[in-house]
């Protein structure tokens, strides 16, 4: 059973029937004075709030909003338009969201910072549109009483996924379970970051950036690139996901030299921003050169093939030692 706005007297609109009662809340609900008027379900705009949910009187709430039951939602908080919370969901103090925002149970967004010496008041948070924050995923508020945590449109925030004070994302990243993002991290847009990764504080994801499960990253990792989980250092290229963001064959190419450059041909760092800036300062390359001149915490490395990952035994040695010769044929890693 939902209502509109007020608990104990409420105005519930009836889609199939189309007719509006007044319901009072005594135990269990009670129809009367009812009005059998036509109200077509199309235009209606009905905000529907579980009368088991708290809702401070001091709460913005949109149109076509749906609050389900057992949510707390305090004063100073902004609902815009289409948001849907399920059961048990937490939106705190200071927290703005946009229009058509998804949440899961046990949601909590506007926690304070986890910070041992942060006094408040706290900052706020502002949501876009559009967004989904899967099972018990939590958001906190900025350490500053000026500062803001933003999330920007179309990010999908899988369950357990943990966003700390004062970061930034932007725009249509995945965040899979369990990831971690520490205090005053920037993710770019369309990155992915795999289960259980873990953004230490300070650093930065560029767009199309792809995170490797359990990576640790302590260092940015520039646009584009591809981290290995087990080592959390660069693999390459985001190839399949530069082609799906409609990069050309004459984009790709460049974005390889730009990578050959940067990891391969032995520069320092300051030749590495010379080179950059000469060649690479317009086109698919000018985001990667622009992160790189920005760094403050350095750039995450490339993980070096040693021998040992790419040795091959020998069949003769392989039946030697007992071995199978298919199973010989092996990459460890």
């Amino acid at each position: 059973m939902y209502q509109m706005c007020e608990l104990a007297s409420t105005t519930v609109i009836f889609h199939k029937i189309g007719i509006i009662g007044k319901f009072y809340q005594i135990g269990l609900f009670k129809i009367a004075d009812v009005l059998y008027i036509p109200l077509p379900f199309p235009q209606v705009s009905m905000t529907m709030i579980s009368p088991y949910a708290v809702v401070s009187s001091e709460a913005q709430i949109g149109g076509n909003v749906e609050i389900g039951p057992f949510c707390l939602i305090e004063s100073g908080v902004t609902i815009g338009r289409g948001c849907k919370l399920a059961s048990h969901v937490v939106i705190k103090s200071g927290v703005t969201l946009g229009e058509n925002n998804q949440f899961a149970e046990g949601s909590v967004i506007g926690g304070t910072p986890q910070h041992i010496s942060a006094p408040p008041p706290f900052g706020q948070i502002r949501i876009g549109d559009g967004n989904v924050f899967r099972e018990h995923t939590t958001v906190h508020r900025s350490l500053k009483e000026q500062g803001t945590t933003v999330i920007g449109n179309e990010n999908y925030l899988m369950v357990n996924a943990h966003v700390a004070h004062d970061c930034v994302i932007g725009n249509n990243n995945i965040l899979v379970n369990n990831v971690m993002l520490g205090g005053h991290v920037s993710i770019g847009n369309r990155a992915v970051l795999g289960g259980a990764a873990a953004i230490h504080q300070n650093c930065r994801v560029g767009s199309l950036a792809m995170v490797g499960g359990q990576a640790h990253v302590t260092q940015d990792i520039p646009p584009f690139m591809m981290v290995d989980g087990l080592t959390g250092q660069i693999v390459g290229l985001n190839v399949v996901g530069l082609r799906r963001s409609g990069r050309t064959a004459e984009e790709m190419k460049t974005l390889k030299g730009a990578y050959f450059t940067l990891y391969r041909k032995g520069l320092t760092w300051k030749e590495v921003l010379q080179v950059f800036q000469e060649d690479y300062s317009m086109g698919p390359v000018a985001e990667l050169t622009e992160f790189l001149q920005s760094t403050k915490r350095g750039i995450t490395r490339e993980r070096a093939a040693s021998r040992s990952l790419l040795r091959v035994a020998e069949p003769d040695e392989a039946a030697g030692n007992g071995v199978d010769s298919v199973a010989a044929i092996r990459a460890i890693g």
